[in-house]
């Protein structure tokens, strides 16, 4: 066999699945970039205009690489409402997400982040009719004791900014749900496009009402900021086209030693132990969720490819 026959043949599925796995761990990072850069930057600017210049920066990143000239059809959308909807929906995530940082450590803020999934499980019944069974019901309200065990409503450990967080991961959740929506009808491309631009767009008016001009390194913490957001998202869409999307969820999860470090070294922050086993049974609960979909989705598969071969037999 020659050489070029052996580097011109794909790669093995395990080979891209590891690729995919490494790309998610990789994107993580990038969105933990994205934490730290604004709670670095809000001594100095506020929350609004920090989600506005985190948008605005990822857009100006991407826009290279993702621009009607390069990419054929990337302005059209087949749900241009839905997509508007979501861009309101991701500003409204990343304010929330942005103010609650200015009080609260960011391994707390991740760990309360991580109920996304089990909200979107709970509500993908009343807005995709996809109803959870009793199993992951039970898990999801495991995950809600999870935060409990974070937040501590009733004790002097409690914030506010805790409610603010949970509000932020709800929006995050509805993101999540019209993200699969969209996906029937709409590029990741597109998608991704429309999500930096509406984010800068939806924020210009009222952002410049209370401006206060970055200086020196915190145009570099924008701009680092602005690349987290971007990389991670990109990685995320490649990483999917390689491999199915449950496999690389449980690595979503890595974020946690990245924020928590990350913490350490920049706030001198050390999260109490409530927040790790609150922390680790939210993450517990997410992954049996994750574990019952897969098996879900086997069978339905398993279903259709009988009743397929029922219809063959009976045409034959």
């Amino acid at each position: 066999m020659s050489v070029a026959s052996v580097s011109d043949a794909p790669p093995p599925a395990s080979h891209k699945r590891h690729i995919a796995i490494l790309m998610v761990c990789a994107a993580v990072i990038g969105f933990t970039m994205i934490d730290v850069c604004a709670k670095l930057l809000f001594p100095r600017l506020g929350p609004l205009e920090t989600t506005f210049l985190r948008y605005l920066s990822a857009f100006i990143w991407i826009l290279p690489f993702l621009n009607p000239w390069r990419v054929e059809g990337l302005l059209v959308s087949e749900k241009p409402w839905l997509q508007a909807a979501r861009g309101l929906l991701l500003f409204a995530s990343t304010t929330l997400n942005f103010v609650s940082l200015q009080y609260l450590q960011l391994a707390q803020t991740v760990s309360i982040a991580f109920l996304a999934p089990l909200l979107v499980s709970l509500l993908a019944g009343p807005v995709l009719g996809e109803w959870p069974g009793p199993r992951r019901l039970i898990a999801i309200g495991v995950g809600f004791v999870g935060v409990l065990i974070i937040t501590r409503p009733g004790t002097g450990a409690f914030h506010p900014a805790m409610l603010i967080t949970l509000c932020g991961v709800t929006c995050y959740a509805s993101i999540l749900l019209m993200t699969r929506r969209l996906s029937a009808k709409d590029s990741p491309e597109t998608t991704m496009f429309y999500s930096s631009l509406f984010g800068a767009v939806l924020i210009a008016p009222f952002v410049f009402w209370d401006w206060r001009m970055p200086q020196g390194t915190d145009w570099l913490l924008i701009v680092t900021m602005g690349f987290g957001g971007a990389s991670g998202h990109w990685l995320l869409i490649q990483a999917q086209r390689f491999t199915a999307a449950p496999v690389l969820a449980p690595f979503l999860y890595t974020q946690i030693v990245w924020m928590t470090l990350s913490g350490y070294l920049f706030f001198g922050d050390v999260p109490d132990r409530w927040t790790f086993i609150g922390g680790g049974v939210v993450i517990a609960s997410g992954l049996y969720v994750l574990h019952r979909e897969r098996i879900r989705s086997r069978e339905a598969k398993s279903l259709e490819t009988k009743s397929r071969e029922a219809k063959q037999k009976l045409h034959g």
